[in-house]
């Protein structure tokens, strides 16, 4: 149903991808600020369900960003016109000429800019927990402020731990994951190989 990870090339960089399911149309979903083809599948949230229900009727491609996952790592500073330019890499990679774009929390600018600049490769645009700016602006009140930085949910505290330099790749079968394991699966989606 998953295909292995493969890898499209967007500059001088690799991308990591996987496709599963078949369908008449396709559905490329652009991860937010963290994620790893592998481990989607094995991580108690829900895009591993999300990506079973959308292969059940489409042809699912997702990625990893540059700079998380299986993707090469790369300076943080890379414009969001280049990382945009690697979902159309991708798709060329995966053979797919047009596709509903999803867009997930920090991907949702990307594909946006996406579906702008190529439109005649995406059919249909879907933000989801999306934003426009991360910092408040007059016309944006309830961002946080750079004095006063968004805090970490105490929800997410113990599968959402601050990263430091991990650099191992899943290998093996999946897991069954308890808190400790969660954490470290969450430390791996933001690691490169």
């Amino acid at each position: 149903m998953v295909s292995e990870t493969r890898y499209a090339t967007s500059g001088e960089v690799s991308i990591a991808y996987r496709v599963a399911g078949e369908g008449p149309f396709d559905i490329v979903f652009v991860p937010g600020s963290g994620s790893h083809v592998e481990l989607a599948w094995d991580l108690p949230v829900p895009l591993r369900a999300w990506y079973e229900r959308f292969a059940s009727f489409a042809r699912v491609i997702h990625f990893d960003k540059r700079g998380t996952g299986m993707s090469d790592a790369v300076s943080p500073a890379t414009i969001l016109e280049t990382r945009m330019d690697d979902v159309r890499a991708v798709m060329d990679a995966a053979g797919s000429e047009r596709a509903a774009v999803i867009g997930l929390s920090e991907g949702g600018p990307m594909s946006a800019l996406f579906a702008a600049t190529y439109p005649d490769r995406a059919w249909a645009l879907v933000l989801w927990g999306a934003m426009a700016k991360e910092t408040r602006t007059p016309t944006i009140r309830g961002a946080p402020t750079r004095r006063r930085p968004c805090r970490r949910s105490p929800a997410f505290a113990p599968t959402w731990p601050p990263v430091r330099n991990v650099s191992r790749r899943p290998r093996g079968k999946r897991v069954q994951a308890g808190p400790k394991r969660k954490s470290k699966l969450w430390r791996r989606c933001f690691a490169t190989r």
